[in-house]
Formats: structure tokens, sequence, C-alpha cells
């Protein structure tokens, strides 16, 4: 099953998408705004991965407050990746090196980005314990899994992944099979955008 990194630039020559220009000039709608790279509070300084906040009104233009997947350019670099939502009605964006050195860009830096929201939603990548609970499930959770849409399939895997504790995410996992095996389509009550459950946040900037 193929998955979608967080960040991954698109070469020019890339089949699906072509060079940076040509992929933008393809997509229904753009999204065009600057944003500071900010290192994550957290992070050690050996850590090379840095993020991003979209401005209000970048946010309010995609199609859902949860997590949607993009493509556009960072700097002209052409990329694909899945917005995270901030809990507070927005998204943000982690840059891993590999794009932000492509880029030319370092924490601290604007950056410029041109986004729009994918025209087919990428296959998310299924966490090895959630694989195995599934392998070892009744057919008919399996069966579900496989029916319903990548995006419903990223919805599982978000509301399993956003448990804090190792406990609760076992315990998710357990009723995602349970329900799957009765047919349900989606986790049920589950807040895509955080802004409702507090369980979606923002990292916090080194600076802040």
């Amino acid at each position: 099953m193929a998955h979608l990194s967080n960040t991954e630039p698109v070469k020019p020559s890339h089949p699906a998408f072509g060079g940076g220009e040509e992929m933008m000039a393809k997509t229904a709608s753009k999204i065009r705004f600057t944003a500071k790279l900010l290192r994550p509070k957290a992070a050690a300084k050996s850590e090379s991965w840095t993020f991003l906040t979209l401005p209000n009104d970048a946010s309010t233009k995609l199609p859902s407050r949860g997590m949607t997947s993009v493509e556009g350019t960072l700097n002209g670099c052409a990329f694909r990746a899945t917005l995270e939502p901030d809990g507070q009605g927005g998204h943000w964006l982690k840059v891993d090196r590999t794009l932000r050195e492509a880029a030319g860009a370092e924490a601290g830096d604007l950056v410029t980005l041109e986004i729009a929201p994918v025209a087919v939603e990428p296959e998310p990548e299924v966490p090895d314990d959630l694989r195995h609970a599934l392998s070892a499930a009744p057919p008919k959770a399996s069966e579900t899994w496989s029916d319903i849409t990548p995006l419903a399939r990223r919805d599982w895997i978000h509301w399993i992944t956003s448990g804090k504790r190792a406990e609760t995410r076992a315990k998710r996992i357990k009723v995602a099979v349970s329900k799957l095996s009765d047919g349900d389509r989606r986790p049920c009550c589950f807040d895509r955008s955080g802004m409702y459950s507090k369980s979606l946040s923002c990292p916090v900037a080194e600076d802040t």
C-alpha cells in the first residue's frame, strides 16, 4: 500500500506532477501565502525538522478543518504533504530536512508557498500495531477497512494515534477492530479538527 510522507519533495521529472509551475497549473485553485519556518521547542539541536503554521486566511480556503493533503511549492520547490490540524481551526505543516534543504531555507526564514488540495487523497501509512491487529481480526474487519476511502482510513489512524498513552492507543485499536468487524466505516464522534476534543495541537516553537 503506497503512502504519503508528511512532506515529500517532488522532482521536476516526477511523472505525476511535472515541474512546480506545471503542477500548480493543473490544480483548480491555488492558495498563496508566506510563513516563518520554526523549530519545535522540545527538539534537540541535532534534529533537523522544522514546521510552519498557515495564516488563518489560507487555512479557511481549505476544504477541511482536519488533516488535508495538498500539493504545491515551497520557495519554488514542488512537494506534496498532509497538513495537520492545530486544534484551533487552522493547520500546520511539518517540513523535514530534505524539503527544507531543497527549498534553500533555514529555521527562522520566511518561505513562500503555493498549495492546493490534492485531486485524489493518498493512502495513509498504516501503523504496525494496527496492521497486525487487522491481520489477526475477523475477515469482516479487513473487508471493511479495504472498502472504505483513504480519508476514512486516515481518520481511523488519526483517532488511534492521537491517544497520548500506550494504553489508550491499545484500547482504541481494539475498539477500531471491533467496530470495523461490525461494518462501521468511521470512528464515532471523532473531532478531526481537535477544536472540541483538544487532542490535536501545533508544536510549540523554540522562540516562544
